[in-house]
């Protein structure tokens, strides 16, 4: 099992508040989404998550860490179970991203990998955190929009959060100056470019994005 110390806790947090940006791929070919994994990371986007839904998503990660090298921000996301976050980890993904609180979680930590586990309420927030989650994903944010991360942020005001779902290029603007570490964006950066679609237009939608955060 290989263990990436580039990417260890306090690197995650770090890379998280640097970038602003973490990009989410998840589709039904195996090689569109590895093409649009590489894409993205020659385009400016190194923090990039692998949903395990993804056709074939640990052959694309292994594949894409082979091509972007050790240090590359490249993580898996949909992690639920403990097996899933060891066949990540295998696979070479340097981070976990949770969509909830799961055994997915303390079982990352305990690999040492930083764990961005998904969560929505105070006391998902807490028990996220007690199994050893490095960051909050704030999931589905669409649900409470910006004012439900104001409100998170009252009690957890040292709490890393990154809202994921339903966020496009002003909604990210939105999340960001309401004290979100990063945001997590899947279909309004990648389209349909993981299920075969056009690069031109991918990279069309990363230049906007980054011009935005």
């Amino acid at each position: 099992m290989t263990i990436f110390p580039e990417m260890c806790r306090e690197t995650f947090l770090e890379t998280l508040r640097e970038r602003r940006l973490l990009a989410i791929v998840r589709g039904g070919d195996a090689d569109a989404a590895l093409r649009t994994v590489i894409t993205l990371a020659e385009h400016g986007v190194d923090l990039i998550e692998v949903s395990l839904v993804t056709a074939d998503a640990l052959r694309v990660i292994r594949d894409a860490r082979k091509a972007l090298g050790e240090a590359a921000g490249l993580g898996a996301g949909t992690v639920v179970t403990a097996d899933d976050a060891r066949r990540a980890a295998d696979a070479g993904a340097s981070y976990l991203v949770t969509p909830a609180v799961s055994e997915g979680v303390r079982a990352g930590h305990e690999l040492g990998l930083p764990v961005l586990a998904g969560a929505l309420t105070p006391t998902e927030v807490v028990a996220a955190l007690d199994a050893g989650a490095a960051a909050i994903k704030l999931f589905p944010a669409s649900l409470g929009g910006v004012r439900h991360l104001r409100a998170l942020r009252d009690p957890f005001p040292k709490v890393p959060f990154v809202p994921v779902g339903g966020v496009g290029v002003a909604e990210a603007r939105e999340y960001l100056t309401a004290g979100a570490v990063a945001v997590g964006v899947g279909s309004p950066l990648v389209g349909d470019a993981a299920d075969g679609g056009g690069v031109e237009a991918l990279k069309g939608r990363i230049s906007g994005f980054l011009e935005a955060l």
